[in-house]
Formats: structure tokens, C-alpha cells, sequence
């Protein structure tokens, strides 16, 4: 019996591993079309590799907006124990940092891959890397012939396709799996970025606080049309020559794309971003907190008075959206400037234009309809012996190492070949 696995992430790597280990007599053939396996998994986490979730796997369909429940059987089948102790078996160590998240003691994606890598040479699986498929067909008694790029073609009793979404292309995740399946009768749903940035009217003003990472502050992201809150958070954000990006940005997204009718909200400029840059205080406690700031440095004019309030890359632009003359003296400050100025620092609002492109996501949301797809194995409804794992699946979660658990646990389940 001979297994084709297509795409050398996490997915394909771990559907590998579980084919093999659960089969030993199946020959494996792990096919990746760049020179070098998990080149996605090595930039994850900012290079650190955000390995899973420390929280109960009951809780990681909570963290996955799409398409949670269709993960229920492969979260059982592989769980985030599982891959831990997999990394440790290999020497590979973790540490459980702020929001449950977990990271190899080293801060080494590289390290995580090794161990993948260490388990494929072990158990015998061939790995053909520069192994691009130009073309799958399906031959009678439900063989496939896989029509690689450099003229070799692969026959295979059993098909795995984990090639990824279309986020980060260069690391290969190319879209191709969408048009083998698409070729294999399957429906593929559309396809967004998720965990991405987003783009803001204030382009301009964003681009002065390049660079700018604020930290410890709320968001809101608010429907004004409808006077509805889709997403609040605290944390971390950054300003970019675009808009917005950073962790509570990125989370946001997730939500934002799902939400009701939000392409004609964004052209119609009604959703909004609503920064609390001093969460910790009432607008009470705030506007002491200036009284008392604006006491010290009474003869100093206004532009030159929020240095202990605020970081320097943001006060123009508060100074501009607060309409106070900015050589105006602190102490002429009128009780209502002061209010205004209170008020734009518990709720600085920008106008949300849209997301960056799909090529810029962390992750795609959309992909093969899980309609099409038995959770419980990962093999097509549509076509005996054809298999998917990871992010081709239309499965996506927040930020959080949900994400990467959902490739485990899918390739491991569709490794097992029921």
C-alpha cells in the first residue's frame, strides 16, 4: 500500500508520521515543494513557535469561530498532551506563558521542526523536497498518479492533501490544494484572510506613528450603523504605514470578517476602532490625572505637556483631534478643552477601511466545505481514499497555538487511513 502525502507542514509532516506509525508496512512518501520542510511553522510565534494551548482541549472549539464542532473527533483522536509529549520524547522542552500559550523553552522554532524531522527519518518516511504536483488524477479502482513539476509522476493507493491555505506564499501555501480538490468535485467556500491587519481611513496619521506599539489598552470595535460592539479586547497593538496590526488587532479580524454584511459596512466607513489608552483609569481618575499634569506645567504650552501622559509618537495626533491650539498656554486650557481632551484618550476612534490582502494573514479562513469531509477520519465524502489535513480544511481559530493544533490533529486523523 503505498501513501502520498502533498505538503510538508505540520499537517502533512504529522500525517506522516501517524500513516506510518499506525501502518508500518504502508510505504509513506511525504512530498513538499520547496527545498526545506515547515517553512511556516518556522516563522510562527515570530520565530518562537507558538507550539498549542494550555487550556483544556474542551475549550479549544471555543477558540475556533470556524467550523469548531467539525474538529470534535480529531481534537479526541490527538490532543495538546499529545503533542508535548511528542516534543518531549524528543528532548524538545516547554514553557506555558501568558494566555496559555505554549512555547519551546528555547524560543527555537527551529527546535520543533527538528523533532519532526528526527521522527520522519526514523520511521522511514521518504521526503521529496522541490516536489511541486502540477496535476492529481484519479485512476479506476480509486488509485491516484501525481504529476510532479520535474516530469516524475507517483502513483499512490491513498491520498493525503495538506498543502496549506494561501496565507504567506512564499513559504509555499499557493492555493494549489484548492484546485486539486475543486478538481475532485469538492466546493471550496471562500476564502479570507484571518488573524490579518487592518487597514484604516487615517492612513496618513497612522503612517506619522509608524513603528508605534501600544501596550495594556482596550479596543473596542464597534457597528455604528447598528450601534453594536463585534469584538473587545486588551492588550497590544501597533500603528504601520497602512493602518493597525499587533496581537489584539489580529484577534480582532477573525471576528470582523465573519460579521453580518461587513463588506458594505467597511465602503460605507461605519466600522469603527475605539482605543482606550488609559483603561485603567475612570475618565474621572484621567481627568485629575491631566489636572494634576497640567498643575506642574502651567506656563508650558499645550504640545509640550502630555510627555508624562502619553508616547511621544502619539500626541500630534491627539493635539490634532482634540482642536486645542497647540501653542496654547496649560494653564488657559478651558474646563471643556479639558473634557475633550479626557474623552479622545479613553475613546480615540479610527475608521476601519478593510483588511490587508490574503497573502498577509496568519491564517486562511475558508477552504474544502467540511460538508464534504467526515470528521471523524478527514477522508472526502466525495472521493474514496483522498484525505485532507490543516488549513485547506475551512477550519480557522483565534491566535493562541489553536491554530497549529488544528494541523496535528487533522493530519494525525487523516494518517490513520480509516
Amino acid at each position: 500500500m503505498k501513501v502520498v502525502i502533498v505538503g510538508g507542514g505540520p499537517a502533512g509532516m504529522m500525517a506522516a508520521i501517524s500513516c506510518k506509525t499506525n501502518c508500518p508496512s504502508y510505504e509513506v512518501i511525504l512530498l513538499e515543494k520547496n527545498n526545506a520542510l515547515g517553512k511556516k511553522l518556522l516563522i510562527t510565534g515570530k520565530g518562537r513557535c507558538n507550539i498549542t494551548s494550555n487550556l483544556e482541549i474542551s475549550e479549544f472549539i471555543k477558540n475556533i469561530p470556524g467550523n469548531g464542532m467539525f474538529l470534535y473527533s480529531a481534537f479526541q483522536n490527538y490532543t495538546n498532551k499529545d503533542i508535548v509529549d511528542f516534543l518531549n520524547e524528543k528532548g524538545v522542552e516547554v514553557k506555558v506563558e501568558r494566555g496559555e500559550r505554549i512555547f519551546p523553552v528555547s524560543d527555537k522554532s527551529q527546535d520543533v521542526l527538528n523533532a519532526f524531522e528526527k521522527e520522519l527519518k526514523k520511521q522511514n518516511i521518504k521526503v521529496k523536497l522541490d516536489a511541486e504536483v502540477k496535476e492529481i488524477e484519479q485512476k479506476e479502482e480509486n488509485k491516484f498518479v501525481l504529476h510532479l513539476n520535474n516530469g516524475e509522476t507517483l502513483e499512490a493507493d491513498k491520498l493525503i492533501l495538506a498543502t496549506g491555505g494561501k496565507t504567506y506564499p512564499l513559504t509555499g501555501s499557493t492555493g494549489d490544494g484548492y484546485r486539486f480538490a475543486k478538481e475532485f468535485g469538492h466546493t471550496i467556500t471562500t476564502i479570507r484572510p484571518s488573524l490579518v491587519p487592518l487597514e484604516v481611513k487615517e492612513k496618513i496619521e497612522c503612517q506619522k506613528m509608524q513603528g508605534l506599539s501600544l501596550k495594556n489598552v482596550a479596543i473596542k470595535i464597534k457597528d455604528t450603523e447598528n450601534n453594536k460592539i463585534i469584538y473587545d479586547d486588551f492588550g497590544e497593538m501597533l500603528f504601520t504605514h497602512f493602518g493597525i496590526s499587533g496581537p489584539i488587532i489580529l484577534s480582532s479580524s477573525a471576528h470582523l470578517i465573519r460579521y453580518k454584511n461587513v463588506e458594505n459596512l467597511l465602503k460605507n466607513e461605519k466600522i469603527k476602532l475605539i482605543i482606550d489608552l488609559k483603561p485603567a483609569l475612570t475618565e474621572e481618575q484621567l481627568d485629575s490625572r491631566i489636572l494634576r499634569d497640567f498643575e506642574k506645567q502651567k506656563n508650558k504650552e499645550y504640545k509640550n505637556a502630555l510627555f508624562e501622559l502619553l508616547p511621544k509618537k502619539i500626541i500630534d495626533y491627539i493635539i490634532e483631534e482634540s482642536q486645542i491650539d497647540a501653542n496654547k498656554k496649560v494653564n488657559a486650557i478651558t474646563k471643556t478643552e479639558r473634557h475633550k481632551l479626557v474623552h479622545l484618550v479613553k475613546e480615540l476612534e479610527l475608521t476601519i477601511t478593510g483588511t490587508r490582502p490574503v497573502e498577509e494573514g496568519i491564517i486562511t479562513s475558508g477552504g474544502i466545505n467540511v460538508k464534504e469531509i467526515n470528521p471523524s477520519t478527514m477522508e472526502s465524502k466525495l472521493v474514496k481514499n483522498l484525505y485532507f489535513a490543516g488549513e485547506i480544511i475551512d477550519v480557522d481559530a483565534y491566535t493562541g497555538g489553536f491554530n497549529l493544533q488544528i494541523a496535528y490533529s487533522t493530519g494525525y486523523t487523516a494518517g490513520l487511513l480509516k
